[in-house]
């Protein structure tokens, strides 16, 4: 198979899974390794396609659903209620902003879709292997969700109001 059709099967692969796919499982699909998988996804974002990198694998962002960004403060002990309370509704965190005064904005992706997911987040946090970026902004930030439907984004800015994370300003 030649790179232009192995790279069009990668992305109807990461278009058919609603979970990540490692570099490792789409090596084994295509009978390649997994160093050409990953130089094969630098050409295919290179070329203007949406391919989100998370720690479990890649997944091709899907523009079609409806996103909102939600701008939220809150303790660290209120954070795995925040993430639950927005998957339970239907949403999915795509990712965690901060704007900080000296050094600027930062993200970093997240691709939480169930409260399994938001448990080994926290799991991490628990075990230092990396810290929340709201620590560098008092506790505010912002989330990327995107859910099926306007009526679940609103569901979901409703009960975070609700909850008392939704920054007033």
């Amino acid at each position: 198979m030649d790179g232009e059709k192995r790279r069009a099967e990668i992305i109807e692969l990461l278009k058919k899974t609603k979970t990540p796919l490692s570099g490792s499982q789409i090596a084994g699909l295509l009978n390649v390794s997994r160093q050409v998988i990953v130089q094969d996804i630098a050409l295919l974002r290179a070329a203007r396609h949406e391919i989100l990198s998370t720690s479990s694998g890649y997944l091709l962002h899907s523009p079609s659903m409806p996103q909102r960004v939600f701008k939220v403060v809150h303790d660290d002990k209120s954070t795995l209620d925040e993430l639950f309370t927005i998957v339970d509704l239907g949403g999915q965190i795509i990712d965690v902003q901060i704007q900080h005064q000296r050094y600027g904005n930062f993200s970093a992706v997240l691709n939480i879709k169930s409260r399994r997911d938001a448990e080994k987040l926290m799991q991490s946090i628990s075990a230092g292997t990396c810290t929340p970026l709201k620590n560098l902004t008092n506790n505010r930030h912002c989330h990327l969700v995107q859910a099926e439907t306007t009526e679940d984004l609103d569901a979901i800015e409703d009960e975070l109001q609700r909850k008392g994370y939704l920054c007033k300003d």
